[in-house]
């Protein structure tokens, strides 16, 4: 296995980057679409789903990329988290660009998958493709809703604070001197924070928490029709939120790691940098 690893090199990392955060958007995007389109041209009790079943989808969607790729690559899936994986776990700088890249082209892969799989059903509920069905894609400040008074540094704020917290549970359920969890179950727990935060984070800015997971799938709308896919519904450029926002919560949530827990660990081993930790062979 460990020879195997050795030949993969960088290019089956980035492959396995690649898979992971598709199937990722696969799942996430593909709810979207079923609960935003779906429910707009059926009745809303027809059983299309909800806010919980958008949020477990795109939590197990996690779960399921993370299996994917975590004996490759460490199953990072999320620019943010392999920025922080470098900055506190001493993953290579060298390969934070090639990773954001393989994961962001995940991303718009899966995008295009789903805005083909539901073409008629995206035309027929909003056949401009406007604001009424980009959320499909990519996240909007209150999720597109101009009632409640949510901008572009509000949503900014809500960004660095969710994906603090994402990453401040990541590296504790990760950590090989904490208590991480047993059975290779680290994946199915991670997945269960995603749902955590979607459930209790996700009114103000639709819990993007991972520019790829937002940029990649708003690529792939703005090349297939939505023309106002890098601004949100008051017409402000808002693309550079779900960007920079889990970049800056990220270290954020990193350094509260080590600062508040990490730091009082024992270290009698070293732990494989950047990599989910996963049982010997």
């Amino acid at each position: 296995m460990a020879e195997r690893l050795k030949r993969s090199g960088l290019v089956g990392e980035l492959s396995a980057e690649f898979a992971g955060t598709m199937v990722l958007i696969l799942f996430g995007c593909g709810v979207v679409a079923q609960v935003v389109a779906g429910g707009a041209l059926t009745d809303p009790a027809g059983g299309l789903g909800d806010h919980d079943s958008i949020a477990w989808a795109w939590g197990l969607g996690v779960t399921l990329g993370v299996y994917v790729a975590a004996r490759l690559s460490g199953a990072h899936i999320n620019p943010a988290v392999t920025v922080a994986l470098a900055v506190f776990k001493g993953f290579p700088w060298k390969k934070v660009a090639p990773y954001a890249v393989a994961q962001t082209a995940g991303a718009f892969v899966a995008a295009l998958l789903v805005r083909w799989n539901y073409s008629e059903a995206l035309a027929a509920a909003d056949p401009g493709h406007t604001i009424k069905t980009q959320g499909v894609f990519s996240t909007l400040p209150a999720n597109g809703n101009t009632n409640l008074p949510v901008y572009e540094w509000g949503a900014f704020r809500d960004q660095i604070i969710g994906t603090a917290i994402l990453m401040l549970l990541v590296l504790a359920v990760t950590d090989l001197f904490n208590t991480p969890p047993g059975a290779n179950l680290a994946p199915f727990v991670i997945g269960l924070i995603v749902v955590a935060i979607g459930m209790a984070w996700g009114t103000n800015a639709g819990y993007a928490i991972n520019p790829a997971r937002d940029f990649g799938p708003r690529l792939a709308s703005f090349l297939t029709g939505y023309g106002g896919a890098w601004r949100d519904q008051y017409g402000n450029l808002y693309f550079w939120v779900p960007i920079a926002g889990p970049l800056i919560g990220a270290v954020v949530g990193g350094a509260f790691y080590k600062f508040f827990v990490g730091r009082y660990l024992p270290t009698a081993e070293p732990e494989p940098p950047g990599r989910m930790p996963v049982p010997e062979e």
